[in-house]
C-alpha cells in the first residue's frame, strides 16, 4: 500500500471514530435528559440555533405544541413517532425519521437537561 493511500485510510478511520463519539452540546444548545439515560438512551442534544435560522419561533412553539421554556416539555418516542412534536418533522419525509436514534441521542453520558450557556443573552435587548 502506498503512503498516500494509507494516509487517506488513517484519516477515514479517524473521522469515524469522531464521529461516533459522543457529543458534548454547544452554546445554546438544549439538552434533554429528564429521562433519557433513565431509559438506557443517551441524553437528547438538540441544536436550537440550527432550527432556528430556518424556521419561525412559532413553528415549534406554536403549531408543534412546545411549550416556551427549557424543561417544560415531556416528549416520548412514542408520541415522535405518533408523529407529534419532533417527529411532525422527523418522519424520513421532511427529515431523518425517528428511526436514526444516534443522530439525536447523541449527548455525552451526565449532559444536565438545559439550555446550554444559559437561557439569557448577551445581546441588546431582553429576550
Amino acid at each position: 500500500m502506498s503512503a498516500r493511500r494509507g494516509n487517506l485510510a488513517l484519516a477515514v478511520v479517524a473521522l469515524a471514530a469522531m464521529l461516533a463519539l459522543p457529543a458534548a452540546a454547544e452554546y445554546g444548545d438544549v439538552v434533554l435528559n429528564k429521562r433519557s439515560e433513565a431509559e438506557g438512551a443517551r441524553p437528547v442534544v438538540f441544536p436550537h440555533w440550527f432550527h432556528r435560522i430556518r424556521f419561525r419561533c412559532k413553528v415549534c412553539h406554536s403549531e408543534l405544541g412546545f411549550k416556551m421554556r427549557a424543561g417544560a416539555n415531556t416528549v416520548t418516542m412514542r408520541e415522535i413517532a405518533d408523529g407529534k412534536f419532533c417527529g411532525m418533522c422527523h418522519n424520513g419525509q421532511v427529515a431523518w425519521a425517528a428511526d436514526r436514534c444516534d443522530l439525536c441521542h447523541s449527548g455525552k453520558p451526565g449532559l444536565r437537561s438545559g439550555i446550554q450557556g444559559g437561557h439569557a443573552t448577551l445581546g441588546p435587548g431582553v429576550w
